[in-house]
């Protein structure tokens, strides 16, 4: 079998799975479709390793080629293509190994669901639409999987959808999504106008060239053309990997069930965003006004949304948050020039974040679909292993030494300090406040969740128990990595060139180097987070949280009374949600009103319509004076109109 062959199935396998449990559900029933759609995902898994495994190990060549081209317009070329590196080598397996894990659990999480097969065929299909979209080597590919996996997550959020709540989060989603991919195809567009070509090679060739050219938008401002470009595409990726503003509708998302809320938060959609800056980072370096915005952006993401997880009570909403925050994390890197950094954290917090959300969805199912955290408490005892796997997952989103998300973390703090750019002083703040933000809530979910005394009623804690193994087992596989990935990666990942062919930094923005300067291998750098600032501010987040909603939890409700006006202002997730519901959706019913009553009622029925009817009735109502029977009339009529036609003849001759 040949390595395009291998290729070709990879994302082929989950699309095969997909169509197979939607379209043949009836005929292979519950079972078969679970079986063809995990043995699906399994097979693109192992084959993505081992493609990972040739590219990073044997060195094999970057490849760049067609697969089919649909159309060739005045030079213009639409293709299937793939773009097989470094960069698109670690997502593969990223991609497939949770997804395989996601849908292992699943059997577990949603087996009494009566949309069982429908559920297994969605997130076949997701995988399929994520792989194309990291496969691809031009942008036409890119933003067809763009699309397609903001298609599914509609679909999956919206899964159970006689729920009022779900079908609002579906929309929400597919429209807030919109308004980024407007952005995204505006900047596609410019890609093509100025660089003639769809392709990344041809197009990051093309680019020096575009580099100096300026543009006219507003008032005859002149911007540079490169800086509206990325600025545009960026906005595509505020929308799929949910920056402020356009954040609203990942807390959302999570009506959907939880298999898919750890699949579209860890390792697909949101990361679409991440991956695509990355990708296209020789466009990006020409640019500092535009890794300014995305820097400045990213900041604001990581501390503001970590705000909102502190007062959220609903398990999975606050892990929705800490995702927001992470994701916030990894654009403050690219807006460093630090691409492989962030990637590097979208690696690692894909495992730990996964872990997460499938911890939460063993608490749920123990609970009887019980969400919110104040009617929880002492679940360690009923569920060790959740605990324990809950406890790995916490520990590697604060960034404790030596687990995999203290690696990502502390390199992303690391970088944004060395970077010389606007904006880089309140990122600064934001990503060392972020970390006692990020600690305080997620020790305040462990500790709600799992430790202190037992709030739950007689009837739910009498069915409390720990998971069965379809859900256990991934919690163990996905905590294994949550530990060790960063150890084991971030040498040949940052420092040791793994990247280097995918991605692009000038020298003048070369953070990453700078650091591997300091770098004296991952144990020393595991010791010495135990003495560094980034250490005591997760350490007291931690002391915050443990005494006060362990030891003294009367504390909390003495903080939410003496500053109810921020906790008002966090609960209102500072009210986006009301002003986008006011002014945009409120603004658009005005604005169709006034059409409706203006344009549709006077102007099309009142005047066009009804109008030209009124007028004909009027004319014939004149007209029907003229015809009185009288023949001496219409003799009379004639003479003068015939009068009147000589009378023109003779005048205009």
């Amino acid at each position: 079998m040949t390595i395009k062959t291998i290729l070709l199935l990879i994302p082929l396998l989950p699309l095969i799975g997909s169509l197979i449990a939607g379209l043949l559900r009836h005929q292979i029933g519950r079972a078969g479709a679970h079986w063809v759609t995990i043995l699906a995902v399994a097979g693109s898994c192992v084959l993505s390793c081992y493609v990972a495994w040739e590219v990073f190990f044997n060195d094999m060549e970057v490849l760049n080629y067609s697969v089919y081209t649909w159309a060739v317009t005045d030079g213009l070329r639409f293709e299937v293509g793939f773009l097989i590196d470094s960069l698109t080598a670690l997502m593969m397996v990223v991609v497939t190994f949770v997804s395989f894990m996601v849908h292992v659990y699943t059997i577990g999480y949603m087996h009494d669901d009566p949309g069982y097969q429908r559920f297994f065929s969605y997130i076949n299909l997701f995988t399929f639409a994520m792989l194309m979209l990291v496969m691809a080597n031009n942008f036409m590919q890119l933003f067809f999987g763009w699309e397609a996996v903001g298609l599914v997550s509609y679909l999956l959020i919206g899964f159970w959808f006689k729920k009022d709540s779900a079908v609002r989060a579906n929309l929400k989603a597919f429209l807030v999504n919109r308004v980024g991919d407007f952005g995204f195809l505006l900047g596609i567009a410019g890609v093509v106008y100025y660089m003639g070509t769809l392709d990344y090679a041809e197009a990051f060739a093309a680019a020096p060239a575009v580099e100096g050219m300026t543009m006219s938008i507003f008032g005859g401002a002149e911007w540079q053309v490169m800086t509206v470009i990325c600025i545009c595409l960026f906005i595509g990726a505020m929308g799929k990997s949910a920056q402020a503003p356009l954040h609203v509708w990942l807390p959302d998302s999570m009506e959907g069930p939880t298999p898919i809320s750890a699949l579209i938060h860890a390792a697909t959609m949101v990361t679409a965003g991440i991956f695509m800056v990355a990708r296209l980072s020789p466009m990006f370096e020409m640019s500092v006004t535009a890794l300014s915005f995305i820097l400045v952006i990213g900041a604001i993401t990581a501390l503001f949304m970590g705000l909102i997880g502190i007062v959220q009570n609903d398990i999975k909403r606050v892990v929705a948050y800490s995702t927001l925050s992470q994701l916030g994390y990894m654009t403050v890197a690219l807006g460093a020039s630090a691409y492989s950094v962030a990637i590097f954290h979208l690696m690692t917090h894909a495992f730990f974040k996964a872990l997460l959300f499938l911890g939460a969805g063993s608490v749920i199912i123990a609970l009887h679909h019980k969400q919110d955290m104040r009617e929880m408490g002492g679940l360690r005892k009923f569920m060790p292993i959740t605990a324990a796997t809950a406890w790995i997952g916490s520990l590697a989103l604060i960034g404790f030494p030596f687990f995999s998300g203290f690696y990502s973390k502390d390199m992303i703090i690391e970088a944004v300090k060395l970077a010389e750019r606007p904006g880089v002083g309140f990122a600064v703040f934001a990503v060392y406040a972020g970390v006692f933000v990020t600690a305080l809530y997620s020790f305040r979910m462990l500790y709600l969740a799992f430790h202190g005394p037992t709030r739950m009623d007689a009837e739910t804690a009498s069915h409390a128990h720990e998971s069965p193994w379809v859900v256990t087992v991934p919690l163990i596989l996905l905590a294994i990595p949550s530990v060790f990935i960063g150890y084991l990666t971030v040498e040949p990942l940052l420092f040791g060139g793994a990247l280097s062919d995918a991605i692009f930094v000038r020298e003048a923005h070369d953070v990453v180097a700078e650091l591997g300067h300091h770098f004296h291998g991952a144990f020393a750098f595991g010791l010495h987070g135990f003495v560094t600032p980034v250490f005591l501010l997760a350490m007291a987040g931690v002391a915050t949280s443990t005494v006060i909603y362990l030891f003294k939890p009367e504390i909390a409700a003495t903080i939410k009374q003496r500053a109810h006006l921020i906790w008002a202002i966090l609960d209102k997730k500072y009210g986006f949600d009301e002003l986008y519901q006011k002014v945009f959706a409120g603004g658009g019913l005005m604005i169709a009103s006034g059409l409706s009553r203006g344009g549709d009622r006077f102007l099309i029925d009142g005047l066009v319509v009804n109008g030209s009817a009124r007028l004909v009735e009027k004319f014939s109502r004149l007209m029907r004076h003229t015809q009185t029977g009288f023949l001496f009339h219409y003799a009379f009529a004639m003479i003068v109109g015939l009068v009147a036609i000589l009378a023109a003849f003779v005048l205009l001759r």
